[in-house]
């Protein structure tokens, strides 16, 4: 199944396995233990993130090590880009209106 970046970051458990591995890139193992879940759980959702192209899964050996790819992001900070122009505008309306109101007093 193909999950979206936005489904993929919807969690904030993928979001802060994300910030991990934006760091530096480490073993599923390495992971598990900043996380107070089962290591199947934490490798759902390392699934999850790589099934969006989030995360890069290695493998090296015996072991697999996980590396962010952060370029992914790219498209929720277009997303958001857009509300940020909306609110930045209507807050620009706002002041303007305040003042030409307190211009009156």
């Amino acid at each position: 199944m193909s999950r979206t970046v936005f489904q993929a970051i919807a969690d904030p458990t993928r979001r802060e396995i994300i910030g991990l591995l934006s760091n530096q890139s480490c073993n599923l193992n390495e992971l598990v233990s900043n996380f107070s879940m089962t290591r199947p759980a934490v490798a759902k959702h390392v699934r999850i993130l790589s099934d969006s192209g989030l995360v890069r899964i290695e493998k090296r050996g015996r072991e697999r090590y996980c590396h962010a790819q952060l370029e992914k992001l790219e498209e929720v900070v277009l997303w958001a880009h857009q509300y940020r122009r909306f609110w930045n505008d209507r807050l620009d309306r706002l002041e303007e209106i305040l003042r030409k109101e307190s211009q009156t007093k």
